[in-house]
């Protein structure tokens, strides 16, 4: 990995505005993020989990990353699907 985990969360977290997120890594580099519904709730509108962080070491990965989580977040609202949990490990791209 690349970046380090400060960062990336920053870069991930970022990338969702104006969507309230939470980006946290766990000791063996599995990340878990959470989009939130808003900023005034703590509903939970996605959670994506198990992402193999050693997988994002580039702009591309991180990108295509943001890119399907947003798909995701737009797909689990269109259907009123508001809590959607995927289990996710990256696969090499």
């Amino acid at each position: 990995m690349f970046l380090s985990a400060l960062e990336m969360r920053n870069i991930i977290e970022s990338s969702l505005l104006p969507k309230r997120s939470q980006c946290t890594l766990s000791p063996d580099l599995t990340m878990t993020i959470k989009i939130f519904d808003d900023h005034e709730t703590d509903r939970v509108a996605l959670i994506k989990s198990n992402i193999d962080a050693n997988k994002l070491t580039g702009c591309r990965a991180i990108n295509d990353l943001i890119a399907e989580l947003r798909t995701e977040l737009d797909h689990s609202h269109g259907n009123g699907n508001y809590f959607h949990q995927q289990h996710h490990r990256m696969t090499g791209r």
